[in-house]
């Protein structure tokens, strides 16, 4: 026989960690996004400019500072074919055409040149190599290792405000800040020396204490929308206590409203350093990745609408620092953000010669409609007909304008009389089209005060009367009503209806 014993079975419930208690979950609360005109136009205020900037610097590295649009291409990529861009912006790109060839060159216009020189004295200036090493020593304390790789700083070079050739010019500079590790792809700026001066949030700078109460600033679009659940939850988790993005909250639960709301403030202060304090989402998700937040970015640039705006404008998505802004411009200026803003003003200038040129393409227009309404079988014969009407009518003139000779002036008005005959029954319905519109067009209505009265008192009332030549010749110019009866036949039917009536009316 066999038994089975049932051994009761005890759980056991340990209590959780100390850095785990009292942790608030995620919210489940809803809310509907709205766009924000201000911050769209923000972002696509700047379309086209990089590009630009970056056919600029490839123009301004040639030896001959020019360049066929044939080598554009393959060098860079442009939002649309390189002739056609070149085009669009004529106050910064000339074309030309070298020794006499038939290939275009591209080179910059002196305004565009000018503005170039002035932003190479900006960059070689000491306060803004100092500005931009900052902000490069700030984002290496971010990083849990305090490594970054140069590709990845490369793809942020835009937003940072850095030099074309940043990791040759500027970074030997500063060997006390940081170095560049590797060589080629495996290349990492490293930091050298830990900073507690730049340590420092901005919302702690402008809080003034550095700690528990400090609270995100919201700012939310017109017309957007959110239930109880968010609103109450959102409350909460922003009287939460402030975690510094430069401490390590490695001890937080990645799926607690304490490391949400630190992710949120790595986030805020990267962006922060950005100059236009907004990038593409890419570059966030790479920067993400490396510092181990990526999916963690994502979850908070959508849970957070009041903090982050994403917008959609020039065919990307963009995240953007609301804070940054006010009504669509930039709270805190910046040099490299000054000449951005003349690099834009340039490009919406149009030069007079271009003016010019679209003005004669408008007056030459007419020409090439009428060159292209004669054009065909059908066009050529119309263009002929013409032709010949308009030099019947000038030897007309001239052949009348000779009183000498009354013979002469007798047989040229039975010829012009002939001509005048056929052409008044080619053009009569035309004629007649053209007066009726004229008439529409230019004659007002007349008001009822404007009717002219009889000396007795009475309305008169304009009837028109229709002659009957008129109706026969209409029929006669459109071909139409070929059967129709004649005209006697016409009275006598009207004479016979008479008749009849009267004999019912005696009766």
């Amino acid at each position: 026989m066999r038994f089975t014993i049932f051994i009761p079975r005890h759980n056991t419930t340990f209590p959780p960690p100390p850095h785990r208690q009292h942790l608030r979950t995620l919210f489940d609360g809803d809310f509907t996004l709205v766009r924000d005109r201000g911050l769209d136009h923000a972002v696509e205020r700047e379309k086209n400019l990089k590009p630009l900037l970056n056919l600029r610097n490839l123009i301004k590295h040639e030896p001959s500072k020019s360049l066929p649009v044939s080598l554009i291409r393959e060098s860079i990529q442009l939002p649309f074919r390189p002739i056609d861009f070149v085009r669009k912006y004529p106050s910064v790109f000339e074309e030309f055409n070298l020794g006499g060839g038939f290939e275009p060159h591209i080179r910059l216009t002196p305004e565009a040149v000018e503005l170039d020189v002035d932003e190479g004295f900006m960059y070689n200036s000491e306060l803004f190599k100092h500005q931009v090493a900052d902000r490069l020593l700030k984002l290496l304390m971010i990083s849990k290792i305090h490594k970054i790789p140069l590709r990845v700083i490369e793809g942020l070079r835009w937003d940072l405000g850095l030099p074309q050739d940043f990791a040759k010019s500027m970074i030997p500079e500063f060997p006390d800040y940081f170095r560049v590790i590797g060589t080629g792809g495996n290349a990492v700026l490293e930091l050298v020396c830990w900073n507690k001066d730049l340590a420092v949030s901005v919302l702690e700078k402008k809080m003034g204490s550095k700690g528990k109460e400090l609270a995100f600033p919201l700012q939310f679009s017109t017309g957007f929308k959110m239930d109880n659940k968010y609103e109450k939850w959102l409350r909460e988790w922003n009287k939460l206590p402030y975690v510094s993005p430069y401490e390590n909250a490695g001890h937080f639960s990645a799926s607690s409203d304490e490391s949400d709301r630190w992710v949120v403030g790595v986030l805020h202060e990267i962006l922060h350093l950005l100059v236009s304090k907004k990038t593409d989402k890419d570059n966030v998700l790479v920067l993400g990745e490396w510092l181990g937040l990526a999916s963690r970015f994502k979850r908070a640039i959508l849970q957070h609408p009041g903090i982050f705006y994403l917008s959609s404008k020039n065919r990307t998505y963009t995240v953007v620092l609301r804070e940054g802004y006010k009504r669509g411009l930039l709270v805190e200026d910046n040099p490299a953000m000054e000449f951005r803003r003349k690099y834009i003003h340039l490009m919406n200038t149009v030069k007079k010669d271009s003016k010019k040129q679209k003005v004669v393409k408008g007056k030459s227009s007419t020409k090439e409609g009428i060159v292209k309404d004669c054009e065909g079988k059908e066009g050529e014969e119309k263009c002929d007909r013409d032709e010949n009407r308009k030099e019947e009518q000038e030897e007309g003139s001239s052949e009348l304008s000779d009183s000498e000779d009354e013979d002469a002036s007798e047989t040229v008005v039975d010829d012009d009389e002939e001509v005048s005959a056929r052409g008044n029954r080619r053009s009569s319905a035309n004629r007649r089209g053209r007066n009726l519109v004229e008439m529409k067009l230019g004659d007002k209505k007349p008001s009822r005060d404007s009717r002219r009265e009889r000396p007795g008192g009475k309305i008169t009332r304009k009837t028109w009367k229709k002659n009957p030549s008129e109706g026969s010749k209409r029929i006669q110019t459109r071909g139409e009503y070929k059967d129709v009866r004649s005209s006697p036949q016409r009275s006598r039917l009207s004479k016979s209806r008479e008749r009849t009536f009267t004999k019912n009316t005696v009766v």
